[in-house]
């Protein structure tokens, strides 16, 4: 049973999961074609070159856009898909894998993924939508960060070395040092109003980011809310023991963290930048929203 998919395009990231990728890659098409499904593959020679081939994919018709990759190139995907009716199909392959992980898809297994992909079923998810100073939108999967979180990513991206979870890492450590909190106004659906100093701001429309790290712990990808979690404390040695109860999704309970809940908010804090899927999205100020049954994505059955 493959639910009418006969055919499928598949993009794959070669660099995602330190370039395991196309391995995984060649595994999956391989249980799509031994299982009678056409398969047209696109590889891009950077992001933007990957956008225009998924494009032109959307553009003449697929049953299915499949993603060989992590979360990175599925945020790439999400551009093209949203508010279509072409079905995601995600086979993980990447370092962070938190669709895959919201979606309970099995990882390390891309035959498996395969065959959840024709096998499953369609969901109609939410995506979050990301509305810059100048008008230019962004989709997202999963979270939405602004603050500490996104400081972090500003200085991976400028460092060349090391490579990998390492200069991650690295990144913490240093913007540690300079912690400080951050002036930030929040308005929730065009109404409440939040002024207030803090270490990050994130908004979720699924539970994870940056590898399982339960930043919105409650978030429901089918609710039409982003899930907002607010972290206000500027002593190192608190968020260095916040972070371990992240993974567990306990933070909610500390006296230095807030949540709330909003169709969309309006982020302003100056000089910071939005990050989303862990990819730059724009400068703030931005309008984030939660887009009720953007996305249609196979799942497990």
């Amino acid at each position: 049973m493959t639910d009418g998919i006969s055919r499928i395009t598949v993009l794959t990231n070669p660099m995602s999961g330190h370039g395991n990728a196309p391995h995984a890659a060649e595994k999956a098409v391989a249980r799509f074609q031994e299982r009678g499904v056409d398969v047209v593959q696109i590889v891009g020679r950077d992001a933007a070159h990957a956008r225009v081939l998924v494009d032109e994919a959307v553009g003449r018709g697929t049953d299915a856009l499949v993603v060989v990759g992590g979360d990175g190139v599925i945020s790439l995907a999400l551009q093209a898909l949203a508010r279509t009716d072409i079905p995601l199909g995600i086979v993980p392959a990447g370092t962070g894998n938190d669709h895959a992980r919201e979606y309970r898809l099995p990882t390390g297994d891309p035959a498996a993924a395969a065959d959840v992909i024709l096998d499953g079923r369609t969901e109609t998810v939410d995506l979050g939508l990301i509305r810059g100073a100048d008008g230019a939108v962004t989709w997202f999967g999963t979270v939405a960060a602004t603050g500490f979180d996104s400081l972090v990513s500003d200085r991976v991206n400028r460092m060349r070395w090391p490579h990998g979870r390492m200069r991650y890492n690295l990144a913490i450590v240093a913007e540690l040092s300079r912690l400080r909190l951050l002036p930030f106004r929040l308005v929730l659906d065009g109404e409440r109003e939040i002024i207030a100093d803090l270490t990050l701001a994130a908004f979720g429309n699924t539970r994870s980011y940056g590898g399982g790290m339960l930043i919105c712990p409650n978030a429901d990808h089918g609710d039409g809310l982003l899930d907002i979690t607010m972290v206000r404390t500027a002593s190192r040695t608190k968020l260095i023991r916040l972070f371990p109860t992240v993974f567990k999704g306990t933070h909610i309970e500390l006296d230095d963290v807030t949540t709330d809940r909003a169709r969309t908010v309006t982020v302003e804090s100056p000089g910071i930048n939005a990050y989303a899927d862990g990819d730059f999205a724009c400068p703030l100020p931005v309008e984030i929203s939660a887009v009720p049954a953007a996305l249609q994505i196979r799942c497990p059955a």
